[in-house]
C-alpha cells in the first residue's frame, strides 16, 4: 500500500510539474511584464545579422532566465537549449507558452545531441538562446559549449543582460533575479562575439564569460 501510495504521490507531482505548474508560472510572469517599465540599449544589434539571414546566439547568465522570456530578440523565433534535469522541464514547459522552440540537453546530460541540433538550427538561420552557467553553475562561468557551437557554425555570439530599480534576489547558486511589479528593468544588449581565427574553444570561452560579465556590470551599473 505504501508504495502504491509513493507511486501515485510521484505521478501526481510529475502531472502538477508538466501541466499546472508551468501555466500559474506564465500567468504570473504575464502580469509581472505588463507591469514593468522597460528600457534597452543595443536592440539594433541583431538587425544586421537578422536582415542577412544570419542565425545568432544569445548568451545570458542563468539568473536572468525570467525576465529573458520578454528580452530584445529582434522579433526572430526562439530556440531554447533547455536541461533535461528536472528544473529544465519546468523551465521548457513555461517557454514553450511563450511561444519558445526548445533544444533538450546539457553539459551534463545529452550535450553531444542538443549540440548537433544547435548546429543544424544554425545552419538553417535560427535564433539560439544559451545559459551558458547553467543548469547547476557555477554561477556566471561559462561552459565551453557556447564556444564550441559558435565556432563550428560561425555563427556571432551576442550577450545580454539586464537588471531592474527593485529586484528579489533569491538564496539559490545562481541568485537569481526576479523584477518586483511595477519596477524598472533595463536591457544591455553587447556587439557580437566570434570566434577568431586559430583561437582555439578555450580562449574564446574565456571571452564570451568575460563579455557576459561586462554586460551584466553595465545593466547594474543603470540603477547604481
Amino acid at each position: 500500500m505504501k508504495k502504491n501510495a509513493k507511486k501515485i504521490l510521484k505521478k501526481l507531482k510529475k502531472r502538477l510539474a508538466k501541466n499546472i505548474l508551468p501555466v500559474v508560472i506564465y500567468c504570473f510572469m504575464r502580469v509581472l511584464y505588463s507591469s514593468l517599465r522597460v528600457s534597452i540599449v543595443g536592440r539594433e544589434i541583431p538587425d544586421p545579422f537578422h536582415n542577412s539571414d544570419r542565425g545568432v546566439v544569445f548568451a545570458f547568465w542563468h539568473s536572468m532566465l525570467l525576465a529573458m522570456a520578454g528580452a530584445p530578440y529582434g522579433g526572430r523565433s526562439m530556440h531554447v537549449l533547455v536541461s533535461r534535469h528536472g528544473d529544465g522541464e519546468l523551465i521548457g514547459e513555461v517557454m514553450r507558452l511563450f511561444g519558445f522552440s526548445l533544444v533538450r540537453g546539457s553539459s551534463s546530460k545529452g550535450g553531444g545531441e542538443a549540440l548537433k541540433e544547435l548546429v543544424t538550427l544554425i545552419q538553417k538561420s535560427r535564433d539560439i538562446s544559451i545559459t551558458p552557467d547553467g543548469p547547476r553553475g557555477p554561477a556566471e562561468e561559462a561552459k565551453p559549449g557556447i564556444a564550441q557551437l559558435a565556432r563550428l557554425t560561425g555563427a556571432p555570439v551576442i550577450p545580454v543582460a539586464y537588471s531592474g530599480s527593485r529586484l528579489t534576489i533569491l538564496k539559490t547558486w545562481d541568485r537569481f533575479r526576479i523584477p518586483c511589479p511595477f519596477s524598472k528593468i533595463h536591457f544591455v544588449v553587447s556587439e557580437p562575439l566570434f570566434c577568431q581565427e586559430g583561437e582555439d574553444v578555450e580562449a574564446f570561452r574565456l571571452r564570451i564569460e568575460t563579455a557576459l560579465r561586462e554586460v551584466t556590470a553595465r545593466a547594474d551599473a543603470f540603477f547604481s
